[in-house]
């Protein structure tokens, strides 16, 4: 009987994350396979729901929502942040456009990223929400192994 895939399962596998229209977003099947253990925060969770109970050797594309993606876009991740900040933050004579990933230190440590949307005098509006957030995505996977 081959081996399924659990809340705690070492998988090696190939995955695709992929727009509803096939563009690839992120791909492992041009190169090596990744090797990830679940309940690790490697994969998104809704993206580890998703593989629970599924058998060794599967390949499979699951179509998902955007719920089931990475949530709904929430209007309250769009923030101003000061200039002061945004200095704070950057390296010297950072030139920064709109679209730009910035990445941010969170109060109380780690980062986080927004993407600038509009650069005012006093202070820049960011997006703070997953930039896969609101979209319904494809997640191609091919178990590989599963321990």
């Amino acid at each position: 009987m081959s081996n399924v895939v659990t809340a705690s399962s070492y998988l090696t596998l190939h995955y695709r994350l992929a727009s509803l229209d096939g563009t690839d977003i992120v791909t492992t099947f041009t190169g090596n396979p990744a090797t990830l253990m679940l309940g690790q925060g490697q994969l998104a969770p809704s993206l580890e729901q998703v593989l629970l109970g599924l058998p060794e050797g599967t390949h499979q594309t699951f179509e998902l929502s955007a719920e089931q993606g990475f949530g709904p876009r929430n209007p309250d991740l769009i923030q101003a942040v000061s200039r002061a900040t945004l200095d704070e933050n950057s390296a010297p004579d950072a030139g920064y456009a709109i679209g730009d990933l910035v990445d941010f230190a969170a109060p109380g440590g780690g980062r986080f990223a927004g993407i600038l949307r509009e650069l005012r005098d006093d202070a820049a509006v960011f997006d703070f929400n997953h930039p896969l957030a609101g979209q319904p995505l494809l997640f191609e996977v091919k178990l590989i192994s599963v321990l």
